[in-house]
């Protein structure tokens, strides 16, 4: 064994040490996430009363080039107490690891989750340890039956698309220990929102918690990384967003993401003279009642200041996919005049609002809803004759910026609208039909564009 070159952070001894059900190791390139994790696995593996245990790669390829046979790997790591069949055995098909642990030999068999055939035919019975290596890429049907089989897991991933099944069903329903949270980045912490599972522990590890990795090396990965792009995010940043194919590539979170208490400044109140303030606020709404899909009714409500500043102030978003009680155009009617009457009392009015001119069935529900009670709001058909790529193209105008130059942007969002900033992040063009964007992660971001198409000539930089 080498261990004596296994060089630990304190975040890393805490690691070692952490007993927890499920385990995930997220975070950026070069962090050590594969290292240290596949040496506790190895001794999770060792501990554990079951012979048999799997591990898991794209294929089994990729497993013994950057699991097995790197350095400090699990060969370099155990040495004569590993024995590696790639090809398995007589009595055992499987590639597998035989492993000599103290209390008896235990069998890791090696998986690979690009291949459905074989996995599914390797899959069977109960397993102790399983160790997933970018989880982020696996088939989901293989995340699901294998987890499901063994008593402890432990994944690896870097940052991806978080509109992913595995992020919703796996990752973001574990939680940072209390004492690492802070290192943990907020925009990742606020992404882990489903409901916690009992003692999953997602762990986040960056460059500086990988203790052997020298500052020259270091500095080479983020000078061979373009700066700006979305693998800097992913590998270098260590957040979450797809790579490639994004509409809105543009949009970024420390320039483009502010709070509330930033956009207050904008409120003028009687009597106040202030050099820019809100002068217009619109709202809008884009629909869909299916329960089988998805589909969500996303209102959102937005202010234009008099200096062209463009914020989107607010959002809410229902999916009936959701609800054991759908909601019906009449329930939509009433939600959005409570969230406009909200949205009056802390911004102010927006007195027309901007309704999906496909969803006629709400604008009867809104006609019989102003005949019955009165409503100083008006409900408009959005004006959809500005096409898509016209759209898009605009928005990117307005979130464009360069520090360099002094030129920063003039669209705006607050970061409690986490729907609005989880589309605009993957938000992307279809693969197989060029200059379309896909249907899906986009009704905050219709939304919000029925809501500014009206006010589009008052948004400018100055």
């Amino acid at each position: 064994m080498s261990t004596e070159r296994l060089v630990l952070s304190e975040k890393y001894k805490a690691f070692l040490k952490c007993n927890a059900p499920a385990e995930f190791l997220e975070g950026t390139t070069a962090a050590g996430k594969t290292t240290v994790g596949l040496f506790k696995f190895m001794c999770k593996v060792a501990e554990s009363p079951k012979k048999l245990h799997i591990l898991a790669a794209d294929d089994t390829g990729t497993a013994e080039k950057n699991i097995i046979n790197k350095d400090l790997g699990i060969l370099d790591d155990f040495g004569i107490l590993v024995e590696y069949n790639g090809s398995g055995t007589k009595d055992d098909k499987i590639p597998h690891i035989l492993f000599h642990a103290p209390g008896g030999d235990k069998t890791i068999y090696v998986l690979g989750y690009g291949n459905k055939k074989k996995w599914k035919k390797a899959l069977g019975g109960q397993y102790g340890c399983l160790y997933i290596d970018e989880i982020n890429t696996a088939d989901i049907d293989f995340v699901r039956e294998a987890s499901m089989r063994c008593d402890y897991l432990m994944a690896t991933l870097n940052p991806d698309d978080p509109g992913l099944d595995v992020y919703k069903e796996y990752i973001n329903c574990s939680r940072p220990l209390s004492e690492w949270a802070g290192s943990t980045p907020k925009e990742i912490k606020d992404e882990l929102k489903e409901e916690p599972k009992p003692g999953w522990v997602h762990w986040f590890f960056s460059f500086d918690d990988n203790a052997g990795l020298s500052e020259e090396k270091k500095q080479q990965i983020i000078q061979n990384t373009p700066k700006g792009t979305k693998i800097w995010k992913n590998k270098i940043e260590g957040l979450r967003g797809k790579a490639t194919g994004l509409v809105f590539s543009n949009f970024d979170r420390k320039h483009h993401v502010k709070n509330k208490a930033w956009a207050k400044q904008f409120v003028q109140k009687p009597g106040e003279i202030k050099k820019e303030f809100f002068m217009y606020f619109s709202a809008a709404v884009d629909t869909s009642y299916s329960q089988k899909s998805p589909d969500t009714i996303a209102f959102s409500f937005l202010g234009i200041t008099n200096l062209g500043k463009c914020i989107v102030l607010d959002e809410k978003v229902y999916s009936n996919a959701d609800l054991n009680i759908p909601l019906a155009p009449s329930d939509t009617v009433k939600n959005l005049v409570e969230f406009l009457e909200r949205n009056r009392k802390e911004w102010g009015l927006a007195r027309n609002a901007f309704l999906d001119n496909a969803d006629q069935a709400t604008m009867q529900e809104w006609n019989k809803y102003k005949r019955r009670n009165g409503c100083i709001y008006v409900l408009n058909d959005a004006w959809k004759k500005m096409e898509i790529i016209d759209r898009i193209n605009t928005q990117l105008g307005w979130l464009a910026f360069d520090d360099g130059e002094g030129i920063e942007p003039c669209f705006y969002v607050l970061d409690h609208c986490t729907n609005y900033v989880s589309e605009l992040e993957t938000y992307s063009w279809k693969e197989d039909k060029d200059n379309t964007p896909e249907d899906g992660h986009d009704h905050m971001v219709n939304s919000v564009q029925y809501g500014w198409i009206p006010y589009q000539s008052k948004i400018f930089r100055r």
